[in-house]
């Protein structure tokens, strides 16, 4: 799995002006949480670019002050007007405790609906997980292989071992559809049946 990493500053002022000082210095206020302490960081908008404008799940390894955490982006806050990253949360991961995160699927394999004229329609691109830090992958892979015309592979169907899936499991991720061709090469077969 890809590691960003980021070299942080500790911050010893907090509040709204402290904050606004920061970001004129083109740096990105952080909190570090879910460890033994919370740490307050900043670091330069730059360095949390390939971690933030990303589809991929990554791991941060922020150092602050000398030390080394390993952490999850948990969430972000943006400017509504000029779109410039405010705020940084990241959890940090602790090898015994477990983790909630958004993990992106990746279909493996070439449907048999879709060899047969279907189109592949993905209903889901990540999927909400439970997992120790040890577990964690960049992606799950999803097996579209067996996947049938106007058939569907639900949250149900994917198998990632040691990781527990939060989502409901009866919602579809993925379906093969009839295209409008091969509804009309039906349609069409049919007529020409019933002129026989």
């Amino acid at each position: 799995m890809n590691t960003i990493t980021i070299e942080g500053v500790l911050r010893t002022e907090n509040g709204k002006k402290a904050a606004r000082q920061i970001r004129s210095q083109e740096n990105v206020p952080g909190v570090i949480y879910g460890g033994a302490e919370e740490i307050n960081f900043y670091a330069p908008a730059k360095a949390f670019k390939p971690l933030v404008y990303t589809g991929e799940f990554q791991l941060a390894e922020v150092t602050v002050g000398g030390k080394k955490y390993r952490c999850i982006l948990k969430d972000l806050q943006f400017d509504k007007v000029t779109d410039s990253l405010l705020h940084v949360d990241l959890l940090e991961l602790v090898d015994n405790k477990k983790v909630i995160a958004t993990l992106p699927l990746k279909f493996t394999g070439t449907s048999i609906g879709v060899k047969n004229g279907g189109k592949l329609v993905t209903k889901m691109k990540s999927l909400k997980i439970k997992a120790l830090p040890k577990d964690l992958t960049s992606a799950i892979e999803v097996d579209i292989t067996s996947l049938e015309l106007n058939g569907n592979i639900r949250v149900e169907d994917v198998k990632a071992p040691n990781i527990e899936i939060l989502n409901s499991p009866r919602i579809p991720i993925a379906s093969v559809v009839m295209t409008r061709q091969l509804k009309q090469e039906e349609a069409s077969a049919a007529k020409d049946e019933k002129k026989k």
